[in-house]
């Protein structure tokens, strides 16, 4: 029986032991290595695009040579008025991308040694880079559609004679919201987030190319796609999947979210799932390559990301 690739050394590629063993030189150089990797590491100016910039000895910064402005490494990316050491920001990475279900914020902030808040906007920071890869991804061939809820969870009462039917909107707490998810086999995966199910319409019809193949559940709001889409179907009440149809790709995203929700953060705040499902959504796709390919990418998306407007002062509202 062949060994399966997350078992094999194949998908050991990166080591967080020589990660942390790095020197102040070592991390400043992979950093500029990454961003710039295009001028094999020499600093090119965020402002104006110049290719001739200064080097201070006594400070790593540059001045770019046209327009005079002084930049550090991560000057407008996201990582943009840190105060963490390079280091330490390569560690997060890796130890982000090694969470095969997540990584929570407070087990994150022990590792650095650092407060939970500033672990926190870290991580979230690199949720929003890797989310920003997928924005403009467009779906086509075989896709699997489908809905799952979460948050809202409303406790039964103690005594059988007090429990209310929780499945009715009067007794809800409001504050339930579903993941939409379309699935492209062997492919991307994208998500999103609204109040229904059927609110996701809008967003499989924009997300997935003409041409392509749908696979749904039995939900009478999916039946909208058939104008426009090959709809292939499959009735939940009656089986999981039958020859023609089946969302178990779509089902095995839902199952890695849940276990990232239950077993890693507990509680994911519903203004939060969308970065969270996202996460997912990413782990999903490149579950079949090397934790040193997921630290590349992630570190690149990063250095590619401008500041962020959400998560920068983030704290000080």
């Amino acid at each position: 029986m062949a060994q399966h690739f997350l078992l094999s050394a194949a998908a050991r590629t990166l080591s967080l032991a020589k990660v942390m063993r790095m020197t102040d030189e070592q991390a400043f150089d992979a950093f500029r290595a990454i961003r710039w990797a295009s001028t094999e590491g020499d600093a090119v100016c965020p402002k104006c695009g110049c290719f001739e910039c200064y080097t201070y000895a006594a400070r790593r910064i540059f001045k770019c040579k046209g327009c005079g402005s002084q930049f550090s490494v991560t000057s407008g990316t996201i990582f943009a008025s840190r105060k963490m050491d390079l280091r330490d920001i390569l560690a997060a990475i890796a130890i982000f991308v090694n969470g095969a279900k997540g990584y929570s914020a407070l087990q994150l902030s022990r590792d650095l040694d650092c407060q939970y808040k500033t672990a926190f906007v870290l991580a979230h920071k690199i949720r929003e880079a890797v989310a920003s890869e997928q924005q403009t991804s467009v779906l086509d061939g075989e896709v699997e559609v489908d809905g799952a809820y979460f948050g809202g969870y409303v406790k039964p009462a103690n005594r059988r004679e007090d429990r209310k039917d929780r499945r009715r909107k009067v007794h809800q707490t409001g504050k339930r919201q579903v993941v939409v998810v379309a699935r492209e086999r062997n492919g991307e995966t994208l998500t999103h987030v609204a109040k229904s199910e059927a609110e996701g319409v809008p967003f499989v019809l924009g997300a997935v190319a003409h041409g392509s193949t749908i696979h749904a559940d039995e939900a009478s709001h999916w039946d909208s796609l058939e104008a426009r889409f090959l709809t292939k179907r499959v009735n939940h009440s009656v089986e999981y999947a039958n020859t023609e149809s089946n969302t178990n790709m779509a089902e095995s995203f839902f199952s890695r979210l849940r276990r990232a929700e239950i077993g890693t953060h507990h509680h994911i705040a519903g203004r939060y799932l969308a970065a969270y499902a996202t996460e997912m959504a990413w782990r999903e796709d490149n579950r079949r390559v090397s934790n040193g390919e997921q630290f590349l990418m992630v570190a690149g998306a990063t250095m590619a990301h401008p500041v962020s407007r959400q998560w920068k002062g983030y704290w000080q509202r």
